[in-house]
């Protein structure tokens, strides 16, 4: 049996003991925030605060539990020298002679907590010894993970070689289950809010059309990490495009805190992560919320919708 503990063993050398020392926190602080929730009913943590964050967004007892919970974890490793939430409007200075930040959502798909649905923590580490060390695209996460709180306990991470799955089990303890987890390069199912289907540009129109009509199966759960674990498990493809009656907005999911830390799992495990034309993490951040359109998954899938994109974007050129 291979616990948490005995693979960041393994990893040492590799990443050397201050990273080790960040990732064995963050983890400690995902086991918190899986207990908490086990019990957050009963201690009177459903419902919403009349706190707005930074994204506009009511914040839920557990959004603010959660974040401190890893800003703690932050404040204990001598070597983080940020902490960037999405709950909060700039990073958080940790350690003046810190050498990393833990970019961090503490609960994402919070608004699924009273109906008792999957949600997640999702991370990545970056080295950044200033603030203006932070914006730095997908490809310079060091570690990326998450951790989805359902019916078990599940710790999903990348230490940029491969992608390794954690299940926690009764005594608390991270066990691996899965040693090199794979994306399925082909699979018939697709993750998308239909309801805003007259948002959609014409690729991902056509591509929701043709998958429809090969047989294809609809999943939506409305919290990214459930969505994203069951494509881990079962392959597929994840969709959430741009408003194309708002061309200056962009996509709707965070840049930082979600599109690339989970951008760098789906490449480790054998999947692509683009947001049309672009992948992922080749994207230059411009602000800490930025926000983009994410679609990943399955290579085969969302290669059709990338060769898509290009013949469109070639079409444009030539006119």
């Amino acid at each position: 049996m291979t616990t948490f503990e005995t693979f960041l063993d393994a990893q040492t050398d590799a990443l050397g003991g201050d990273l080790v020392a960040v990732l064995r926190a963050v983890a400690e602080a995902t086991r918190k925030i899986s207990d908490t929730l086990k019990t957050s009913s009963l201690d009177g943590l459903t419902g919403a605060t009349e706190i707005t964050n930074v994204q506009g967004e009511a914040q839920k007892p557990l959004d603010i539990l959660s974040n401190d919970i890893l800003l703690d974890a932050c404040r204990a490793v001598p070597s983080v020298a940020f902490a960037v939430s999405e709950e909060l409007d700039a990073e958080v200075a940790i350690h003046v002679d810190g050498r990393y930040a833990v970019i961090f959502d503490p609960l994402d798909g919070s608004s699924n907590l009273d109906v008792n649905v999957t949600v997640g923590t999702i991370f990545s580490v970056i080295e950044a010894k200033s603030a203006d060390e932070i914006l730095k695209s997908g490809r310079h996460q060091l570690i990326a993970g998450y951790a989805a709180y359902g019916p078990q306990t599940t710790l999903v991470l990348t230490t940029g070689r491969g992608v390794q799955i954690f299940t926690l089990d009764a005594a608390g303890t991270y066990v691996m289950t899965t040693a090199d987890a794979k994306i399925t390069p082909e699979a018939k199912e697709f993750a998308i809010n239909a309801a805003r289907r007259a948002s959609w540009d014409d690729v991902v129109s056509a591509y929701i059309e043709d998958a429809i009509d090969s047989g294809h199966n609809m999943r939506w759960v409305g919290s990214m990490v459930a969505d994203t674990h069951r494509i881990f498990n079962r392959g597929g493809v994840f969709l959430y495009p741009a408003d194309r009656n708002k061309p200056g907005a962009g996509g709707r999911l965070r840049l930082l805190y979600e599109a690339n830390p989970i951008g760098l799992l789906v490449e480790a495990a054998g999947g692509e992560a683009i947001i049309g034309n672009e992948k992922i993490l080749d994207i230059a951040p411009t602000s800490l919320h930025q926000r983009v359109p994410v679609i990943f998954g399955s290579k085969a899938e969302v290669d059709k919708l990338a060769t898509a994109y290009r013949a469109r974007v070639l079409e444009a050129a030539a006119e």
